[in-house]
């Protein structure tokens, strides 16, 4: 009896502890790891291998939504084809800085100035950018990120 009270406590701790949200440097980590990976994706020397690191950060029943556009991703082959396509622009430049983050429970808002210098291929010309935006990370029990909304600036 008491050996079936020690598996049921150690069962319950475990079943306990999965359900605990993530500590504020377990999300601060997560999310640099997120930010991190975003940028080695859009540098004039991206692979595909980068672009599927990125997607690795992603739950399979993800959701990428940008506000400001009204556009949403849930389907990750969808995504790389259209990260892969983008590797046509010529890249000069591209750098994320986190401004501030800001944590809860299984998610991290994130402030970060964007730059970069860039000739899409769609364009003649080449862009140059500056801009600070707002980006929430919600993540599952897994660590992976289920739910991003981008609201750019």
């Amino acid at each position: 009896m008491s050996k079936l009270i020690i598996v049921l406590l150690i069962a319950f701790s475990s079943f306990v502890k999965a359900n605990d949200a993530f500590s504020s440097d377990q999300l601060k980590e997560m999310a640099h790891a997120f930010v991190k990976a975003k940028n080695s994706r859009q540098q004039p020397n991206t692979t595909v291998k980068d672009i599927d690191h990125f997607i690795s950060l992603l739950a399979d029943n993800f959701i990428d939504e940008h506000v400001k556009y009204n556009f949403i991703y849930t389907d990750k082959t969808k995504l790389k084809t259209d990260m892969i396509a983008k590797m046509k622009d010529k890249i000069i430049f591209s750098s994320i800085e986190i401004n501030e983050l800001m944590v809860g429970r299984n998610v991290v808002f994130i402030k970060m100035t964007e730059t970069g210098k860039v000739k899409p291929s769609h364009l003649d010309k080449i862009v140059e950018y500056t801009k600070t935006n707002i980006l929430s990370l919600e993540f599952n029990d897994k660590g992976l990120i289920k739910h991003i909304r981008r609201h750019h600036g």
